[in-house]
């Protein structure tokens, strides 16, 4: 049973971050299920760190990426996320290739969310575990 309260795509995942940190870097949004949203980044010349890896903190943001884009589709309307918490686990560097995330709910409250999101690179190694908290506010 799908779990999104707002309708939600692949479309309309990439069309809210035109312009945006997302696009720029980019990733990629790649499917929306009943109750997950995967996506991916590129490790290239943008992404990496010097030592050519793919720099820790593009895990991060393609981590909260797919976790806001989460919690936002799975409350209702009327109401915004922000990220309260976000820790990340590096596992496993990438050199090449992607790294694709999946992100699903640990926790869909009326105030707060739980968010896991678990990386892994093109031989499907986990690289990063993220959990991200986020509180659900009233739209302005």
């Amino acid at each position: 049973m799908p779990i999104w309260k707002k309708p939600v795509s692949v479309q309309e995942l990439t069309a809210v971050h035109v312009d945006t940190a997302v696009e720029h870097l980019g990733i990629e949004f790649l499917e929306v299920g009943d109750d997950f949203i995967r996506g991916r980044v590129p490790v290239d010349a943008r992404t990496r760190q010097p030592f050519g890896l793919l720099h820790g903190g593009m895990s991060v943001l393609l981590a909260e990426t797919l976790g806001s884009c989460g919690a936002l589709y799975a409350s209702p309307e009327g109401q915004r996320v922000v990220g309260l918490d976000i820790n990340a686990n590096h596992l496993r560097g990438a050199t090449k290739g992607w790294v694709t995330g999946v992100a699903r709910p640990v926790h869909i409250g009326r105030s707060t969310h739980v968010w896991q999101i678990d990386l892994r690179n093109d031989a499907q190694e986990l690289t990063c575990v993220s959990r991200l908290t986020l509180a659900v506010l009233q739209a302005k």
